[in-house]
């Protein structure tokens, strides 16, 4: 997860176009939040734990003054959820002067360059693989960013999709494309156009930015008073971009690989109901994340749609919560019943995914105190049987029960009378943008696309044995 904004822009308020774009990514990242504005010579850097609304005032943005910024809006994965880990994080090369890296993504040989980097004898602050790359770029040689950069990046490998402003700003996407990336300008007459870069293009509908397209895989985008200008720093023959950004982490809003997310999640339900058909008097979904996908199954099923669960606008998307406690507690804040439409109705409750099962045996149970008869759970997505190594918080196979159990099983645990998931074919098809070989779908088949260095595996297998 993780939201990342960037703009290079003269006679605009740079900061306030950075939160509000940074508004638009809050469902990618829930605990802590910041901007560095660039003026040419220096660097000035807000960041703290908080929503976004919670980290800026508008005295604070009114002192940010300059003509690049870059915004994070964090959802942690190395490193623990505190202040100093909030991004952006500093950069000060010895030659090349202040900057600051947002980072969305996940770094697979993190440690191996943190290792190199402390022979050298430099020092770190955090446990963060952002500032890896950060302490990375200011060891790197070269006379312009672009050539520190693409240096720098030479010696990552994993999922990152990154910006870096100074007195310009640079939009990076890892070669495999794991991690969402978009391009926009904002017109102003016949005067230049102001560039903005976004984890997704929900954020640039907010600004009124036209969408342009998507940073490709193995791409360095620098924006500056000349326009843009591309270079690739890296090439790879597979692309790899994670099929989860289409089924829950992206607004539905946000456009993916020319492919609206509302409708392709639509899709899913219509292709689910017909792989898992079942009888009963009602559709409903778990809202938010889980209403494109029943809007379709009731479509394909010709059982009609209801509204069977009411959720609170104000509690943040439990899944991304810290710890599991918080995500348990979210649910019951979160949802409540709607009792008159469910008393005495077979339900279908259809969901994006089940991840520890604890949210759907409480939804579940939820569903059954309020009077419904039958509860039948359809799941958008297949299974979730291998952790991800590429910036989703699924630190081990423990955490994951459809590592652990059945299909039957996990039916049982959470109480449901049927449970059904997507197929993978189902999924892709419902996609309907390239082949699987595309997408990384490890998390349903543990076909990485990347080798996972070995020492990762023994720290997410020394997890499950705690």
């Amino acid at each position: 997860m993780c939201g990342i904004f960037g703009i290079h822009a003269r006679n605009e308020d740079v900061a306030n176009l950075t939160y509000f774009g940074l508004f638009a990514l809050q469902h990618r990242g829930q605990e802590s939040a910041g901007i560095a504005v660039g003026n040419g010579h220096s660097v000035v850097i807000h960041r703290d734990m908080g929503l976004v609304n919670q980290v800026f005032s508008p005295g604070q943005l009114a002192e940010m003054n300059g003509v690049v910024a870059l915004g994070h809006a964090r959802y942690s994965t190395t490193g623990a959820s505190r202040a100093e880990n909030a991004h952006p994080l500093p950069i000060r090369h010895p030659v090349l002067g202040p900057a600051a890296i947002a980072h969305n993504g996940n770094l697979l040989n993190a440690e191996s360059i943190r290792r190199d980097l402390e022979a050298q004898g430099v020092v770190f602050e955090t446990s963060l693989d952002t500032e890896i790359m950060a302490r990375l770029i200011e060891s790197t040689h070269g006379k312009t960013w672009s050539e520190v950069i693409k240096g720098a990046f030479a010696r990552v490998v994993g999922a990152y999709s990154c910006g870096v402003t100074s007195d310009s700003v640079i939009a990076i996407r890892d070669p495999f494309g794991f991690r969402p990336l978009c391009i926009g300008f904002i017109p102003h007459g016949s005067g230049q156009p102001s560039h903005v870069f976004a984890s997704e293009t929900c954020a640039l509908d907010t600004v009124n930015a036209t969408f342009v397209r998507e940073v490709q895989p193995g791409e360095m985008v620098v924006m500056d008073e000349h326009g843009l200008q591309s270079v690739v720093f890296q090439k790879q023959n597979r692309h790899a971009m994670c099929v989860f950004e289409f089924i829950y982490f992206a607004r539905p809003d946000s456009i993916l690989k020319n492919c609206e997310l509302e409708e392709a999640r639509i899709r899913m339900g219509q292709v689910l109901a017909r792989e898992a058909p079942v009888d009963a008097d009602m559709v409903i979904a778990l809202p938010d994340s889980g209403t494109p996908a029943a809007i379709g199954y009731a479509e394909a099923s010709g059982i009609p749609f209801r509204e069977g669960l009411v959720k609170s606008r104000y509690i943040n998307r439990t899944f991304i919560q810290p710890t599991q406690s918080l995500r348990e507690a979210g649910v019951m804040l979160k949802l409540n019943p709607l009792k008159r439409s469910l008393q005495g109705k077979r339900v279908i409750a259809v969901d994006d995914s089940i991840v520890r099962g604890t949210s759907s045996k409480r939804v579940i149970d939820m569903l059954r105190r309020a009077g419904a008869t039958e509860v039948h759970m359809r799941i958008s997505s297949p299974p979730m049987r291998f952790p991800c190594f590429m910036g989703v918080d699924i630190g081990s196979s423990k955490e994951l029960i459809a590592a652990r159990r059945t299909v039957p099983q996990i039916r049982d645990y959470i109480g449901a009378d049927s449970l059904a998931y997507l197929s993978i074919p189902g999924l892709m098809k419902a996609v309907g943008r390239g082949t699987i070989d595309e997408f990384c779908r490890a998390c349903f088949d543990g076909s990485y696309p990347v080798a996972v260095p070995q020492q990762l595996e023994m720290d997410k297998l020394a997890l499950e044995t705690r």
